[in-house]
């Protein structure tokens, strides 16, 4: 293999393997810190904006902190990676779920301040919120045979 001997092989993969649990540690730790970032700035906005629309700031602020919630699963799912060098299901059905809800929110928002809305757009939101019930429910489903078709782990570091 042109010059390459076993133990440089060994080499080049453990260094590898090196900076890939970095990667993983550096994606954890900017997960973390994004949804930190996002959780403040939404409250500044949030103080800021909301004695002139109340109800528009509270359902902003409500869509961010589920993004928040979202980043911190996928903090957790990579820590959780990181502790046991397992991937896990469950918290992407946690974020999917998350997500559909966010969604189901933002566009009911949306529609609330609405005057008049074209017969085709409604439809179209009606089927839109169809599809993200129709998504929970699955996600749903999918999360209770998981829990129920799979033991516990136990994580390697322990809180």
């Amino acid at each position: 293999m042109l010059g390459w001997t076993p133990e440089s092989v060994k080499t080049w993969v453990r260094w590898m393997q090196f900076l890939d649990r970095w990667g993983y540690i550096t994606a954890c730790l900017s997960f973390l810190l994004v949804g930190m970032l996002v959780f403040g700035h939404s409250w500044v906005a949030y103080v800021q904006s909301v004695e002139k629309a109340f109800l528009p700031a509270t359902i902003t602020l409500l869509n961010d902190l589920l993004f928040v919630i979202i980043l911190l699963e996928l903090f957790r799912t990579v820590l959780g990676f990181l502790q046991s060098d397992r991937i896990r299901l469950e918290p992407f059905l946690h974020v999917g779920i998350i997500a559909s809800v966010r969604r189901i929110l933002t566009a009911g928002a949306e529609f609330s301040h609405q005057d008049s809305v074209p017969e085709e757009i409604f439809r179209h939101y009606l089927l839109d919120m169809t599809l993200h019930v129709v998504v929970i429910l699955v996600l749903m489903i999918a999360l209770y045979l998981h829990r129920k078709s799979d033991p516990p782990i136990e994580p390697v570091f322990h809180k």
